[in-house]
């Protein structure tokens, strides 16, 4: 079939059990401190070490508060689950990159900053949006927890191979619309279902067009079609992102692995399982307005009249109306960061929109980044000066209010304008609701207090 992903599939299978899964190999594990403990326990019990130790590397990140990172956690269960992963790294002889690390922030934002992720790997983690790491050209995606266990004991998976998908995306978007936009038009377009079974490839001029930062946004959100993983094939912005970074190959190991690297595309030939092609012309700044990711529209457009049998109930749950235009409707919260989008980028989109206005008083904004190399990049490009003056505080790295699993959480019944992944019920917090969009409409939305198209507030180079 010669597809990318045959290539690096097939070059990992260990063995094909007769009738049965594929024992893949995995090149990396990641492992962060909700879904590793009872793979710990599990290997403890058994007696096991883990049979690779160097290809593991374990960080906090999804109980890791965003403030006073210094000081003892206050909640006795994530601060029980953070020493726990501390402990469990010692333990079994893995790297650990703990808070307030230099190294530390989100692990899917780590990853791929310190060259930890690279083309033509295998990498796995007990989390959804481990497809994040596809951008690099990786097969990459979440696992369970046992699946986290057999990963440590044998650097192997069993795993069924999932259908392939390509996604092309032809012609040029138009000012002001970003991948994360591209993200949700594809996600309305295919409803949160439209790509199980799948591993999609994305493809075409959009595609070859964006920043890795915009390329990682992109396969971050794949799972959310409900696809297996995303991920795009290495070019040379791959390669000059991958370049210098810590664990990245140097000296002849590096021409050695860009010559490699460079085999790792489909073929002209290539035969997917499906084929869907999209057009840059059609998608403009998004926001999501239901309960899903897929329940999304055209920031000027209005609420369809009718939808899927969770419609109506996701429409009294965010209270509003079918048929509604969101512009103009007043919002309490934004949120900026997440493994969606905490990089560098989308804090110079962010600043890009608020330098010289001013916090909307009614807003209580949280700035997050994905890490302490965004945070400290941030300082050196003078973005948080440029933040600190339009009244905005940079808070430390974490995944924060993406879900309600630390202190930053939303309140019930409050509008939250969020470049994070989810949408769900309670996602932000217990009633909290959300509304997906990206860094230029969160910034928006942030200076005006409503929701408003970032197109309005000045012309976009």
């Amino acid at each position: 079939m010669n597809t990318l992903f045959d290539k690096i599939w097939d070059n990992h299978v260990v063995q094909q059990i007769a009738d049965g899964p594929t024992q893949l190999y995995i090149d990396r594990l990641y492992c962060h401190e909700v879904t590793s403990p009872q793979a710990f326990e599990g290997m403890r019990t058994r007696g096991l070490k883990c049979f690779r130790p160097q290809q593991i590397f374990c960080m906090p990140d999804h109980n890791t508060p965003t403030h006073d990172q210094d000081k003892p956690i206050a909640d006795p269960v994530s601060a029980k689950q953070v020493s726990m992963l501390e402990q469990n790294a010692h333990d079994f002889g893995l790297t650990h990159f703990g808070m307030m690390s230099k190294d530390n922030g989100i692990i899917h934002v780590v990853g791929p900053e310190k060259g930890l992720s690279l083309p033509g790997m295998t990498i796995v983690c007990g989390d959804s949006h481990t497809s994040t790491h596809g951008a690099m050209g990786a097969v990459a995606f979440g696992i369970g927890t046992s699946e986290v266990e057999m990963v440590m004991a044998s650097q192997c998976i069993l795993q069924q191979k999932p259908k392939s998908m390509r996604i092309t995306i032809n012609g040029t978007l138009s000012k002001g619309v970003t991948a994360k936009d591209v993200a949700l038009y594809l996600m309305a377009q295919l409803t949160t279902s439209g790509a199980t079974g799948y591993f999609v490839e994305y493809a075409g001029d959009v595609v070859r067009s964006l920043s890795m930062e915009g390329r990682l946004t992109l396969c971050n959100l794949s799972i959310e079609m409900g696809a297996r993983g995303g991920f795009i094939a290495p070019d040379e912005v791959t390669f000059d992102y991958v370049k210098g970074k810590e664990y990245a190959p140097n000296g002849e190991d590096w021409d050695k692995a860009v010559a490699y690297w460079k085999t790792l595309k489909s073929g002209p030939d290539a035969v997917f399982d499906k084929e869907l092609v999209f057009n840059a012309a059609d998608i403009e700044p998004r926001i999501t307005y239901g309960t899903n990711p897929g329940m999304g529209i055209g920031i000027t457009e209005m609420i369809p009249t009718e939808g899927d049998g969770n419609f109506k109930k996701s429409l009294q749950y965010m209270g509003f109306n079918a048929g509604e235009c969101l512009l103009e409707h007043p919002v309490d919260y934004v949120f900026l960061g997440a493994c969606t989008n905490g990089r560098i980028e989308d804090f110079r989109a962010f600043a890009s929109i608020v330098k010289g206005r001013k916090k909307a008083d009614n807003v209580i904004a949280w700035l997050v980044p994905g890490s302490w190399a965004v945070r400290q990049q941030i300082a050196d490009e003078g973005l948080d000066r440029v933040l600190e003056a339009a009244g905005f505080e940079i808070r430390q790295p974490g995944c924060s209010a993406c879900l309600a699993m630390n202190d930053d959480k939303v309140p019930a019944g409050k509008y939250c304008v969020s470049t994070s992944n989810r949408n769900f019920e309670g996602r932000q917090g217990p009633g909290a609701r959300t509304i997906l969009a990206s860094p230029l409409v969160a910034a928006a939305a942030a200076v005006t207090g409503v929701i408003t198209d970032p197109r309005s507030l000045y012309p976009l180079s």
